[in-house]
């Protein structure tokens, strides 16, 4: 893949990975031959590990997986809170040659019942407050064979600390290849079945190498600290893959990231690079707790998930002195491969395609759209997913030729900046022409009342769709007749007039996924 000069001013992506390659052995051994053995790798809530410590329980787990029976290929779910046990036990299974398949830790018993058969993986690796969710399912799923607790007490399972104690200082790594099966993420599963979204050897590094180093600017001296968790493949690369790959040092948060929360960690551990989503950075800004200026040592912050309004990038900026760079990835294409750069933020846009990334907007019968028109975007990079695990009919309609189907409508402005336009699947048509949810949304959250919004299409007395927004409104601020139409009147004056919501309803919190995504399907009705 060539790269011009342009492309990646901070410093030159490295994209060539040998055939025989191994991504645990890569992020870890590389901080050892630089001399960072002594530096600390991950701090969490109780503790802090060194690069050269990490390495050893990465060893240590990866032998005890093995101990245990585990085999090459063979899968482990991973449903575990941030703490310094995360990377380990992902990391271990790599290098031993099984695959992690990370979880969200917010799901349903359901859920994990469906993933746990639907992935057939032999082992569990579970934090011991996540424990209870799985306890019904226990004994009646036909492949899990091992169950190992991370904390305190292990309920009669294998404790994270005996595995770890199984295992010896040093470990052979097994014989992958870059295009091996390296780890799952499953989809959110906003609509239908969740996916099991299979990933290569070499894609983490590439994430590093095309978007953290050059666009992202990550150094060694860096302290990282990301509130989407790791399980999320945003956070993934936010907290394991980037650091890892410049030997940073990350702080690691197992609790929610709520405004509180995530102020204690920006005043207590003085991160440089902080990565949020859109409703966090809201929440932030209308929480009176917001540190000040002089408190923070932040010097870059990325958000990715939801479009980010132009109003919260402006007032954290104005808070901070720090710009936001929004972006966006998908757990298809692992990381983020569409982004604004330091120096070169336009408020309300996606910004530029990161480098090694080509994309395209194309109208529903794939032919390319014109210049200013939405279309959908899709994606063609080295860090796409190699399939839908057991879903061939998904994967052929998602992945076709180079190019990933993202779902995402997009435009370009006039100077080549992308212009979200929202989800392809919550699109609306109002008198015949698209309107987009986020673009109204941006306009309900640009009134002071206002906290989030969310829009969705909803049928008239003649049955046809016109906008109606879910308004989540900021402390203090008293719902009423006068205030809708107020709002009403605010988008108006903002957008053309056939996109303003002919209904507003007032309610306590929108539903969202646990990566911050708002789940419009829920207010659909």
């Amino acid at each position: 893949m060539q790269l011009s000069q342009a492309d990646h001013s901070v410093s030159p992506p490295h994209v060539d990975i040998a055939r025989e390659y191994n991504a645990a052995v890569d992020l870890i051994e590389r901080n050892l031959r630089a001399g960072r053995g002594g530096k600390v790798a991950y701090i969490d809530d109780a503790g802090q590990v060194s690069y050269a410590e990490l390495a050893e329980r990465v060893n240590r787990f990866g032998g005890g997986l093995l101990a245990l029976g585990l085999q090459m290929e063979q899968r482990v779910l991973l449903a575990m809170l941030d703490t310094i046990d995360w990377p380990t036990a992902f990391l271990g299974a790599i290098k031993a040659g099984v695959v992690p398949v990370a979880v969200n830790t917010l799901l349903t018993s359901a859920d994990y019942e469906y993933m746990l058969n639907d992935s057939r993986a032999r082992a569990l690796i579970v934090s011991e407050a996540l424990l209870p969710q799985f306890a019904p399912l226990l004994g009646k799923l036909p492949f899990l064979e091992h169950v190992i607790v991370s904390g305190a007490g292990a309920a009669g399972h294998a404790a994270f600390r005996d595995v770890l104690a199984a295992g010896k200082p040093e470990l052979a790594a097994a014989p992958t290849t870059r295009d091996d099966a390296c780890f799952w993420l499953y989809s959110s599963g906003s609509t239908g079945k969740p996916k099991g979204t299979v990933h290569v050897h070499a894609s983490m590094i590439l994430t590093a190498e095309l978007y953290a180093r050059p666009v992202l600017g990550i150094e060694e001296r860096d302290v990282a600290f990301s509130a989407a968790k790791l399980f999320f493949a945003y956070g993934l690369g936010n907290a394991l893959s980037f650091p890892l790959s410049v030997g940073a040092t990350t702080v690691l948060m197992a609790e929610r990231p709520t405004p509180a929360a995530v102020f204690r960690r920006l005043t207590e551990r003085k991160p440089t690079i902080f990565y949020g989503v859109p409703t966090l950075y809201a929440a932030m800004l209308a929480d009176p707790g917001f540190p000040k200026k002089e408190s923070l040592a932040l010097r870059r912050c990325t958000s990715a998930g939801e479009a980010l309004p132009p109003q919260i990038s402006k007032g954290f900026k104005a808070k901070t002195g720090v710009d936001i760079l929004d972006g966006i990835g998908s757990t298809e294409m692992l990381h983020i491969f569409l982004s604004n750069r330091p120096g070169d933020v336009r408020y309300g846009t996606t910004g530029k395609a990161v480098p090694g990334y080509r994309l395209r907007l194309v109208d529903e019968q794939g032919n390319a759209v014109k210049p200013g028109e939405l279309g959908e975007l899709q994606i063609a990079g080295p860090t796409s997913a190699a399939y839908y695990w057991n879903n061939r009919d998904k994967t052929r309609s998602t992945f076709v030729g180079d190019w990933t189907k993202s779902g995402d409508k997009y435009s370009q402005d006039a100077d080549g900046y992308y212009v979200y336009g929202g989800r392809s699947d919550d699109m609306l048509k109002v008198s015949g022409i698209y309107v987009s949810p986020a673009e109204v949304e941006a306009a309900l959250v640009s009134h002071a009342a206002v906290l989030e919004a969310a829009v969705v299409g909803a049928e008239d007395e003649n049955k046809l769709v016109k906008p109606k927004a879910y308004v989540v409104l900021k402390a203090g601020q008293s719902p009423g007749e006068s205030l809708k139409q107020a709002l009403q009147q605010h988008v108006k004056e903002r957008l053309a007039p056939y996109k303003y919501p002919r209904w507003i309803e007032f309610i306590a919190e929108l539903p969202k996924t646990a990566t911050g995504k708002i789940q419009r399907f829920k207010l659909r009705g």
